[in-house]
């Protein structure tokens, strides 16, 4: 595999995103957050003489009413031309994802008006409501919902026309409401129109981006007494000017009732912690605290319990994988979650911190996943994507004496203490409902740097080049760190028998060519040791005899080393600690002979690298060719002025990785095809 110094493995990330990615997120996302489906500019388009989007959104129209008690409705109505197959199979269905606890979906009309003339609209019988695919098994959730609209008849150049409304009512944070909207950057909307319609009753704060004045607004006048009103009218030239990178983190349109980040953090926690006595202490079941001390009791030390009640909620209770929030954040009791097995990461936070809750301090809760500056925007839960779990194992205060870890519930396949490389060192925001003369939490800590162990990967090859050309190859990885969280992730939630191609793109990422003949991999839920893959391939036509000479690169990843930064005063960014090592033998046919290259070394007090290359004859057995090469970083950043430096460093290993070797075949071996190096 590439070794990434950032921590994250490409291929293996495409491959999780292949297989668990649901289809049709074009048309699905459209109706949440009016998302249009194609980066192409409608000038570009018009300048090619022909459609380069799939669809087009001629209009894109919503409105937004917001009530005193927190209610609201909203109304989408869309106008979509479609351009070709690609745009046919986006919107033959349109999905809309709600929660029947608290919200309802109608779809007043779905009309698709054909380019050879006539309309068809589309019968109710078309319009189906099932519970997520996500719920499937989990009842207790079953009011997750996704209404769903099949088009039949849709072909290029028709227009497709839907009106979708949702009303929201008893929402679990109600009365407050909030709202994040951003305008579109893709150029495929023609024209766009935005309005809130909010009640002057409410303090409602708002934030406008600069850029995206409203066309008109109206405040409690005397034609909408008692209502705000903003409208926005947008075409997509007039969104040219939202492209900036800066802006792409930031909502163009924000409102929240939230007064204070504190308050959202106190609401929010009430909802996800255990119930409170009226002495303010924790209620939890009896069933729940026989469970804890079950799990804890074989356990040595404060943290060995704690790593006990974690590997239980982590893999025992299964992740009922919804987005953040999907329930509004409410939550069942503890005694529920854990005699239901399952839960989403609000319920494994929920159990979580009732088992644990006699073995060390309150566990807390953290929202991750938003823009670094979210402590500067408006306060509001939907700009969160990740729910993170943090305890005090040892001290029995927030400030003195104890050891904090911090835990991904959700992931069920991380190890203990080990958070995705995604959420580190970003800021988090805590959920604390503690009366004020209470040690309170930091409300926005950064999310610790360190991984729980030492990062590291092993890679092995042992190869066989036989004499009709074929390469045949055992390759096993040995894994602690990010990219073990991934491909952990990516063994765990794809079917069995799909791990031959979650290997095969693991193979191309190495430049393996060949044919996945076997994979085996460890249980990804066995994360008290380091994660092992092995896989066998074989690529017939490897070699070309007919040469005198073939060239071979050692069959060994390559350093994908970071690339250093396009401004020079700009830091190098390193990334997580890491030592790789990677090791290779290659058999060869006897009466072959070969020359290996000249190994290398060079070190830095920010990484050091090595290799070794050798050919060792084998009486009765032909020669072996082995390599090996190690690279261990140490450090996370380097200063600008190291710049020319790390240059030096980085063409010394590519030059490393450049070098071949030699191999000569005995006269007369019989010439085959050279097919792609591995």
């Amino acid at each position: 595999m590439h070794v990434r110094r950032s921590g994250f493995l490409f291929v293996v990330s495409c491959a999780l995103a292949y297989f668990l990615a649901p289809c049709s997120d074009v048309a699905r996302a459209l109706p949440q957050e009016a998302k249009p489906p194609a980066p192409i500019s409608a000038e570009k388009s018009a300048e090619a003489g022909a459609p380069q989007v799939p669809a087009r959104l001629e209009l894109l129209e919503t409105h937004y009413r917001f009530e005193e008690d927190g209610s609201s409705r909203k109304e989408v109505h869309t106008i979509v031309k479609i351009n070709s197959e690609l745009g046919v199979r986006q919107f033959a269905h349109l999905n809309f994802e709600f929660n029947q606890a608290f919200e309802s979906v109608e779809i007043p009309l779905v009309r698709v008006t054909h380019s050879s003339g006539g309309t068809a609209d589309v019968l109710p019988s078309a319009i189906t409501d099932n519970p997520n695919p996500a719920v499937a098994k989990a009842p207790a959730y079953q009011d997750v919902r996704v209404k769903s609209v099949r088009i039949l008849g849709l072909e290029p150049s028709d227009t497709l026309e839907y009106r979708v409304i949702t009303t929201t009512s008893h929402s679990p944070l109600a009365p407050d409401f909030w709202l994040a909207h951003s305008f579109d950057r893709s150029g495929v909307v023609g024209k766009e129109i935005f309005e809130l319609d909010l009640p002057a009753s409410r303090h409602v704060a708002i934030r406008i981006n600069q850029a995206t004045s409203p066309t008109s607004s109206n405040t409690n006048d005397s034609s909408h007494p008692g209502r705000e009103i903003y409208l926005w009218v947008r075409d997509a030239k007039a969104n040219e000017s939202l492209k900036a990178p800066s802006d792409a983190d930031k909502a163009d349109i924000a409102l929240s009732t939230f007064a204070t980040w504190e308050k959202l953090s106190a609401r929010l926690a009430d909802l996800l912690q255990p119930a409170r006595a009226d002495s303010g202490g924790w209620v939890i079941a009896a069933e729940v605290s026989k469970k804890g001390d079950e799990l804890a009791g074989a356990a040595k030390d404060p943290e060995e319990k704690i790593v006990a009640i974690y590997d239980f909620v982590a893999a025992k209770i299964t992740t009922v994988d919804l987005p953040l929030g999907a329930t509004g954040f409410h939550t069942r009791t503890d005694s529920e979650i854990l005699a239901s097995g399952y839960g989403t990461a609000e319920d494994k936070f929920k159990l979580f911190a009732a088992l644990a809750r006699p073995f060390s301090y309150p566990a807390s809760a953290y929202l991750a996943g938003a823009p670094d500056s979210a402590e500067k925007e408006l306060p509001y839960p939907s700009m969160f994507t990740k729910l993170l779990t943090a305890v005090s194992i040892e001290g029995k205060t927030k400030c003195c004496g104890g050891k904090s870890v911090w835990l991904d519930l959700g992931a069920e396949v991380a190890p203990f203490g080990l958070i995705s490389a995604a959420y580190r060192g970003k800021p988090a925001f805590a959920l604390d409902n503690l009366p004020p003369d209470d040690l309170a939490l930091p409300y926005w800590p950064t999310v610790p740097m360190e991984l729980p162990f030492a990062a590291s990967q092993k890679v092995s090859v042992d190869a066989t080049l036989a004499v009709d050309g074929k390469l045949t190859a055992k390759v096993k990885y040995v894994m602690r760190g990010d990219n073990e969280l991934l491909l952990r992730l990516a063994f765990h939630q794809a079917p069995r028998e799909k791990w031959s191609e979650v290997a095969q793109l693991l193979s191309l990422s190495d430049g393996f060519r060949g044919k996945i003949t076997r994979v085996s991999a460890s249980d990804p839920f066995d994360t008290h040791d380091p994660f092992t893959v092995e896989y066998e391939i074989a690529q017939p036509k490897f070699a070309d005899w007919s040469k005198k000479t073939v060239r071979i690169p050692a069959l060994l990843p390559v350093f994908a080393l970071p690339d250093p930064p396009a401004l020079a005063s700009a830091p190098i960014e390193l990334g997580t600690p890491l030592e790789v090592e990677t090791q290779a033998t290659l058999h060869l046919p006897e009466g072959f002979t070969a020359l290996a290259p000249i190994g290398s070394s060079v070190a830095r007090d920010y990484a050091t690298f090595s290799s070794k290359y050798a050919e060792v004859a084998d009486a009765g057995k032909g020669l072996t060719l082995t390599a090996s090469r190690h690279i261990n970083f140490i450090a996370r950043e380097l200063p600008a002025a190291r710049g020319v430096d790390y240059r030096a460093f980085l063409r010394a290993v590519q030059n490393d990785e450049a070098q071949a070797f030699v191999i000569t075949a005995p006269a007369g071996t019989a010439a085959k095809p050279l097919a792609t190096k591995p």
